[in-house]
């Protein structure tokens, strides 16, 4: 039983990692973009399952981990549990506004760049501090 509790906290960590990465890559695209239309559509097709996805495992993961510990609610896990609705909304909030972005004007990329640099920013810190946290505990 401790070997899978030991490996479902290597997943865990994994998925914060990769998480990580995801929101620094789109952080990237999203600052090199210069053409809405091939954003809103690379967005569609890559950079938005593989973000959801590996968000989906790493909530499941931390699902799963609770499960493994009675669900004894922590106060470490109590923050990743809100900080992991906070994402949501985040990215919610950032994918919403890019969906009515209109592709006829003619700044509309430049005027949403600083908007979702905020929130891609703001998760990035929120991950990587509750990561830190918790690997350096």
């Amino acid at each position: 039983m401790n070997e899978m509790y030991n490996m479902g906290l290597s997943l865990h960590s994994w998925s914060a990692a990769a998480v990580l990465g995801m929101i620094f890559i789109n952080l990237f695209v999203l600052i090199v973009s210069n053409d809405l239309k091939k954003y809103k559509r690379a967005n569609a097709l890559y950079w938005l399952p593989l973000e959801i996805t590996l968000l989906g495992s790493l909530i499941f993961t931390g699902i799963v981990m609770m499960a493994a510990k009675h669900l004894d609610f922590t106060i470490e896990n109590i923050v990743m549990i809100l900080i992991s609705f906070v994402l949501i909304v985040l990215e919610v909030k950032r994918l919403k506004s890019l969906k009515y972005l209109s592709t006829k004007k003619e700044h509309a990329l430049n005027a949403y760049k600083p908007f979702a640099r905020t929130i891609l920013q703001a998760e990035f810190v929120l991950v990587l501090l509750i990561s830190l946290w918790m690997w350096f505990l």
